[in-house]
C-alpha cells in the first residue's frame, strides 16, 4: 500500500492514496489482455477498493478473548455482579473490543471499586486498552493525553511500535499499530505437573498467537502443539479438561483463528474456534465449549440495546468412515486403503431479550445434519430448524436437533442467579406419564459477590440430566465433533453439585476452596433397549467427589501460575475417568502458563 501513497502522504488518507491510483489502473489496463481477464481484474479491483474505502477510518472490530483466560471473564462477572457494568454471560467468547469497553465503563465509574478492584482494572486496561479508542492503555493518563501521544507517534514515525518493552500497555512479543493496521505477536508457552499414589504426570505446550485489524476487519491465529502423558483428555473421559485428536501417540495440535467483519451493530466471519453457550461456574450444559474446534461461519448482531443474536454454522468431524466413498489406492509406496468420513455439519442459533435492566431470557435451536452437501436452508439464522428438517427428511427418519433457554437475573446488587435447560427431545404427551421421561439437561445456580464481606464470593451450582440427552442412536448424528460430547461434561443420565467460595485478596489473586459431587447413571446408548421408559439415575454406574484448595495468580498480563490441592474419591466404571484419578487420590498440581 505504501507504494500507493504520495510523498509524505499523512498515513490516515492512506485509503484515499490507495483509491486514486487503484481506479486510474484499472481504466489503462492495457487492452490487449483477452476480454474475460480485463473483466475479471476490474471486477476484483473494485471490490478491493471498496473493502478498502469501508475499512478506513473505522475501528469497530472482533476478535474473540479465549475463555481459558479465566482471569479476565471472572473479573468482568464480578463487576456484573456489582451492577458496575451489564454483559450477557450466556454466549462466550467474548470479543477483546466488548472487554475493552466494558473495562472503560467501569473506569468512569472507579469510585464503585474498591482498592482491589480498581488495581485489577488498572492492570487488564494495560492489555485490552490496545482495542480502546485510544489504542493504548490509559492507565495514569487521560483519554486527551494518550489521542494526543497516539496523534503525534503517528505523524513521526507513522504507528507506535512495541518490541518487549512495557510501558503503558501489557509486555507483548511484538506490537505495532497506526490509523489502519494493528498487529499483535506473542508466544504460547506453558506446563503444569500432576503427583499422587499413581505418579506423576505431566502436560507442557508451546506455540503462538497472531492477532490483529485493517480497518473493520479482524484476523487471529492461534497454534499450539500439546503434551501429556498419560493422556487425561481422551473422548470418553468425563472431564472438563482438553483434548484432541491423538494419533497413537501422546502430542496433538490445535489450530484456532479467522477472519472477521464488523460494523457499529455487529460483526460476522469465518473461523475455527469453540463456542460456549449457557450461564455456568462449572461446565455450560448448552454448548459447554471443552471439544476440539471445528470451521464455522458465525454472526452476532445487536440492532437495538434489548436485543442480542448469535448464530453459526459448523463443519463437524463425524469420525465415522462413510465406506462408499473409501478407496483403495496403489502406487509405488504399496497398497493403502485411503478412508474418507461421513459428512457432518451443525447450524445453531440464539436470541436474547433484555426486557429490563440486568435480566436476560436466551432462547434459541440447534440442529446436527449429515448426508447433505451443506444444506442452504440451514444458513438462514433465523428459522425453527426442527420444522425444516420435516420437510428435508419427510417420510424418513429425522435429524438431531435440539432446543434450549437460558435466563440470568442480576437485578439484586452482588447476587447472580441464573439457569437453563437443554431439550434434546420433547414429547408432550410424556409428561403426564410416570413410566416415560424427556431427554433434558437443567442447570440451576447462583453467585453471591462482595456481601456481606468484600472480595469473597460464594457459588452454588446444580446439574441434572436425563438419560440419552446429547446422544444420539445414529453415530453420525450425535452431538458430537471428533468424538467429544458438545454438551455438558458429564454427558447424559447424570446429576452434580458445585460448590465453591472464592476470595480476591490482591491484584489477580484468586484463593478457591471447591467440593464438588457427581455421579452418572447407566450409559443406555451403550447398553441398547428401549429408548424411553428409562427412568434418571436408577442406579449409580460412577461417582466422583473432589474437595480442594486452588490458588491461582497473573504476575503480568497471561502469565498465571497456579497450585492446587485436591482429595478426590472416583468410584464406579473405570471406563468413563484415567486410570490416574480412578480411585481415592490426593492430587499436587502446579504450573505456570502464558498465552492461549
Amino acid at each position: 500500500m505504501e507504494d500507493f501513497l504520495p510523498p509524505g502522504g499523512d498515513p490516515a488518507l492512506a485509503g484515499e492514496g490507495v483509491f486514486l491510483p487503484l481506479i486510474n489502473h484499472i481504466f489503462v489496463t492495457p487492452f490487449d489482455q483477452p476480454m474475460y481477464k480485463r473483466i475479471l481484474f476490474r471486477i476484483t479491483s473494485l471490490i478491493f477498493c471498496f473493502l478498502i474505502l469501508t475499512s478506513v477510518r473505522l475501528f469497530s472490530q472482533s476478535i474473540p478473548q479465549s475463555v481459558s483466560n479465566t482471569g479476565i471473564y471472572g473479573f468482568l462477572d464480578e463487576l456484573a455482579g456489582e451492577q458496575i457494568i451489564s454483559i450477557n454471560p450466556v454466549v462466550k467468547p467474548y470479543s477483546r473490543l466488548f472487554i475493552a469497553q466494558c473495562l472503560e465503563e467501569a473506569d468512569g465509574k472507579r469510585e464503585a471499586l474498591n482498592r482491589r478492584q480498581r488495581r485489577e482494572l488498572d492492570f487488564y486496561m494495560m492489555d485490552f486498552g490496545k482495542e480502546g479508542h485510544s489504542g493504548v492503555a490509559a492507565q495514569g493518563r487521560s483519554g486527551v493525553e494518550v489521542q494526543t501521544a497516539f496523534a503525534e507517534a503517528s505523524a513521526v514515525g507513522g504507528g507506535l511500535w512495541f518490541n518487549g518493552i512495557r510501558g503503558e500497555k501489557r509486555m507483548d512479543l511484538f506490537y505495532y499499530r497506526d490509523s489502519l493496521f494493528t498487529i499483535t505477536v506473542n508466544p504460547i508457552l506453558g506446563g503444569e505437573m500432576f503427583a499422587n499414589s499413581a505418579g506423576n504426570a505431566t502436560y507442557w505446550r508451546n506455540g503462538a498467537v497472531i492477532e490483529g485489524y485493517i480497518g473493520k476487519w479482524g484476523f487471529y491465529a492461534s497454534l499450539r502443539d500439546n503434551h501429556e502423558k498419560p493422556l487425561l483428555g481422551l473422548p470418553g473421559y468425563l472431564t472438563q479438561r482438553e483434548g484432541g485428536h491423538i494419533k497413537g501417540g501422546t502430542d496433538w495440535s490445535e489450530m484456532q483463528g479467522g477472519v472477521t467483519y464488523s460494523w457499529k451493530w455487529g460483526n460476522a466471519g469465518l473461523v475455527k474456534d469453540r463456542v460456549q453457550w449457557g450461564n455456568n461456574y462449572n461446565g455450560a450444559n448448552i454448548f459447554g465449549g471443552h471439544v476440539p474446534s471445528y470451521v464455522m461461519l458465525k454472526l452476532q448482531v445487536t440492532p437495538a440495546r434489548w436485543l442480542d443474536f448469535n448464530y453459526f454454522h459448523g463443519w463437524l468431524n463425524s469420525r465415522v468412515v462413510d465406506s462408499a466413498r473409501s478407496y483403495w489406492v496403489v502406487n509405488s509406496y504399496g497398497t493403502d486403503y485411503r478412508e474418507v468420513y461421513h459428512k457432518k455439519f451443525i447450524a445453531a442459533n440464539l436470541i436474547t431479550v433484555t426486557p429490563f435492566r440486568n435480566f436476560r431470557i436466551s432462547a434459541g435451536n440447534s440442529i446436527v445434519y449429515n448426508d447433505l452437501d451443506f444444506y442452504p436452508g440451514y444458513l438462514l439464522p433465523i428459522l425453527f430448524y426442527k420444522s425444516v428438517d420435516h420437510s428435508v427428511t419427510s417420510g424418513i427418519n429425522n435429524m438431531n436437533s435440539q432446543m434450549f433457554l437460558d435466563v440470568s437475573s442480576r437485578q439484586i446488587r452482588h447476587l447472580h442467579l441464573y439457569g437453563s435447560i437443554f431439550v434434546d427431545e420433547l414429547a408432550v404427551s410424556r409428561i403426564s406419564k410416570k413410566d416415560e421421561w424427556n431427554f433434558l439437561s437443567y442447570k440451576a445456580g447462583f453467585r453471591l459477590s462482595n456481601y456481606p464481606f468484600p472480595n469473597l464470593s460464594l457459588t452454588g451450582e446444580l446439574t441434572y440430566t436425563y438419560p440419552l440427552a446429547f446422544q444420539h442412536n445414529v453415530t453420525t448424528l450425535t452431538f458430537e465433533n471428533n468424538l467429544y460430547n458438545m454438551g455438558h461434561y458429564l454427558k447424559d443420565n447424570t446429576r452434580e453439585w458445585y460448590f465453591a467460595l472464592d476470595y480476591r485478596p490482591a491484584r489477580t489473586l484468586n484463593i478457591t476452596l471447591f467440593f464438588t459431587d457427581a455421579i452418572r447413571g447407566p450409559d443406555h446408548t451403550a447398553i441398547g433397549g428401549s429408548r424411553v421408559g428409562n427412568p434418571p439415575l436408577i442406579s449409580v454406574e460412577w461417582r466422583s467427589r473432589m474437595t480442594g484448595i486452588r490458588a491461582s495468580y497473573q504476575v503480568i498480563n497471561d502469565l498465571y501460575i497456579w497450585l492446587s490441592f485436591t482429595g478426590s474419591e472416583i468410584t464406579g466404571e473405570e471406563e468413563w475417568s484415567p486410570d490416574y484419578f480412578f480411585g481415592t487420590k490426593r492430587t499436587l498440581n502446579t504450573g505456570v502458563s502464558f498465552g492461549f
